[in-house]
């Protein structure tokens, strides 16, 4: 049977208190359990309390040795490049070369004012940046702007670029993905749609000269009964009223029930064309959730 990844997506700060879980304890946990990889998430201001991405997935990856670790997704174009690309060596070095850089230009115009950055400009900068961050990282001269008398810039020490996946599900994201990344990252959407993207990102990247990119969705999931378990309807609502999608459209997308119920769910997208699946615990022991995905994985495998 065709090899099928699965990350989870790292407990946020009300979870880590409500189950005595710190970052580098909840990754060795996944780690321990068998899954494949950490992800943590990337926000500045968006009216609840957040981590900052890049610190906490290092901080989680000093309790591993072996589990990749992923941003889901990193906001590059938010940043000054330099910086950005400083954070992504330092969390090479940090982590043995284990991460897996997802890459997004979204977050709201609010986010963007707060970091002084052009919410206009993203999908250029975002661009730019994925065009650059190779030779960054490699330690190379770069001129990050093209004007008179810019000096180049050149990081120290260099490191390994990680893999880039395009988050989101856009016609600008399957192209991103197609012509600068190594695999394309939607959320919450269906099988039919990852197999319609996966068609077109292959058609892209020949036309480039380039291997199609992997393909990873990432998901929600509540497996299993018990406190604090929420149904697929419940999950269901709050995706709807989060993103304004109908609620007869992402139904069916929360991963819910016994193993065998999301190993089957999953091989759908597996046989649509996908490799990996990173998934974000709706409700109930984080621990017991991340258990559960394990047996998942060993299904699908």
């Amino acid at each position: 049977m065709e090899s099928f990844t699965i990350g989870v997506i790292l407990p946020g700060i009300a979870v880590q208190r409500r189950d005595g879980l710190d970052l580098p304890a909840a990754a060795r946990h996944a780690e321990d359990a068998g899954l494949d990889g950490v992800w943590h998430g990337d926000h500045l201001a968006i009216g609840g309390p957040t981590l900052d991405g890049p610190i906490a997935l290092a901080a989680a990856a000093a309790g591993t040795r072996r589990i990749k670790v992923g941003m889901s997704v990193f906001v590059p174009a938010i940043r000054p490049l330099a910086w950005a690309a400083k954070q992504i060596a330092t969390l090479q070095h940090v982590t043995g070369d284990r991460l897996v850089l997802g890459v997004g230009s979204g977050g709201g115009p609010g986010q963007w004012a707060a970091a002084g950055a052009p919410y206009r400009s993203r999908g250029r900068r975002t661009d730019t940046a994925l065009e650059l961050l190779p030779r960054l990282l490699a330690g190379e001269e770069t001129r990050l702007r093209d004007e008179p008398g810019e000096p180049p810039v050149r990081l120290s020490p260099a490191a390994t670029m990680p893999p880039v996946w395009v988050g989101n599900a856009s016609g600008a994201a399957i192209r991103r993905a197609a012509l600068l990344g190594d695999g394309w990252f939607p959320s919450l959407v269906p099988p039919r749609e990852v197999a319609e993207g996966r068609a077109r990102l292959a058609e892209l990247a020949a036309g480039r000269g380039r291997p199609a990119p992997v393909v990873a969705i990432g998901g929600t999931a509540a497996l299993g009964t018990g406190d604090g378990v929420p149904s697929r309807e419940e999950i269901a609502a709050g995706v709807a009223a989060a993103y304004g999608r109908p609620l007869e459209e992402v139904l069916p997308i929360p991963l819910t029930g016994p193993p065998e119920q999301a190993a089957e769910a999953l091989a759908a997208y597996r046989d649509a064309g996908a490799g990996h699946a990173v998934i974000g615990v709706a409700g109930g022991d984080w621990r017991t959730q991340v258990d559960l995905l394990a047996k998942v994985r060993d299904l699908l495998r």
